[in-house]
């Protein structure tokens, strides 16, 4: 599937510097099929983060419309829900900041939505959501939702982003749009597929590093200059450790695809971000100014990655990651220990 993805991008990707371009393109991978990956935990679970490395080594705003449209199409898999449409393209919306909330009234699977929805990726090019809002019990609920309805308006508000601008994550405001609710309440968060699904994320920061990488490598193939090789010494050190622990990460879920994998994706998401910061410093200092200049795809990735990169809560994540190995003393190899074994005071829990 990478593989295919990757001749498809090289030759009839267009210019992917607007909305407009990203949704063109996004329905002719669905309509040829490329956007139909492995399920996570699935036995191919490898070949679905592939995938999206691929796009986002491509095109990281891409990528964002992609994985949300692939991570959609997941979830109503995992939550049985069996109403997406022959073509159709989804965003997966689940930001949730404080002055912008979705309400759902009605009872059974037709429901009515209202309130504003912010960070919407791909709003204005999507023909369906999949959602989170929020019921009359204060419960989180997921819905999916066609677009192109009265009562849904994609506004301009929101985004005034350089990074990542084309994606153009906007807010847009329901006022009694019709929806249909997927799964029960708290479904969303409670899935196994959503920490499985937080790995992706990380492999889409993997793929754009390893696209900018490449450009470093090149350089240092037409022309040997130490401080170069010394940098790309640095950043192949980096992407081989992040591409082990997808490895790893990919075979974990694979053989335990009900498990909790919070854990897992903490740990996977903190050594990948930090390998993709490591190749955009050392690359950038390797190179110089040059390809910021006159490499357009090389401009746009090293502008798009840092933004998509705060997907991670940074040190809010780091520290998430602490609390759980001071609180639970767990075998380093899979997750959380629990019985008479887990000894507090035990040690090696990083032995090989």
């Amino acid at each position: 599937m990478s593989r295919a993805l990757s001749e498809f991008l090289a030759q009839r990707a267009p210019r992917l510097d607007s909305p407009q371009a990203l949704g063109e393109c996004l329905r002719a991978l669905v309509h040829e099929q490329l956007a139909s990956l492995p399920p996570p935990g699935g036995g191919r679970t490898l070949e679905r983060w592939r995938s999206l490395a691929s796009v986002a080594a491509h095109d990281l705003a891409l990528c964002k419309l992609y994985e949300g449209h692939t991570d959609a199409l997941a979830i109503m898999a995992e939550l049985k829900y069996s109403g997406e449409e022959s073509g159709s393209t989804w965003g997966m919306w689940a930001a949730e900041p404080p002055q912008a909330r979705v309400t759902l009234s009605g009872s059974g699977t037709d429901v009515r939505l209202n309130g504003r929805k912010a960070w919407c990726s791909g709003a204005a090019v999507l023909s369906h959501a999949l959602m989170t809002t929020w019921d009359a019990d204060g419960q989180q609920r997921l819905v999916a939702v066609a677009l192109d309805q009265p009562g849904v308006t994609v506004t301009n508000e929101g985004w005034s982003a350089v990074g990542m601008a084309a994606t153009a994550s906007v807010e847009v405001q329901f006022d009694d749009a019709h929806a249909l609710a997927v799964g029960g309440p708290g479904d969303y968060l409670s899935r196994p597929g959503f920490w499985q699904g937080g790995i992706g994320i990380a492999a889409c920061w993997y793929g754009a590093a390893s696209s900018i990488a490449e450009r470093l490598a090149r350089a240092c193939r037409q022309r040997e200059e130490p401080h170069a090789l010394a940098h790309l010494g640095a950043v192949d050190t980096a992407l081989f450790s992040a591409a082990q622990v997808l490895h790893n990460a990919a075979r974990m879920v694979d053989q335990q695809p009900l498990a909790d994998a919070q854990l897992l994706a903490r740990r996977c998401r903190a050594v990948i971000e930090h390998a993709a910061l490591q190749v955009i410093e050392h690359t950038g200092r390797a190179l110089g100014a040059g390809p910021y200049c006159k490499d357009a795809q090389f401009a746009r990735l090293m502008a798009d990655l840092p933004v998509f990169l705060r997907q991670s809560h940074a040190e809010r994540d780091l520290a998430a990651l602490g609390h759980w190995l001071a609180t639970s003393p767990i075998d380093a190899t899979t997750q959380p220990r629990s019985g008479p074994q887990a000894d507090a005071t035990s040690e090696g829990s990083w032995s090989l």
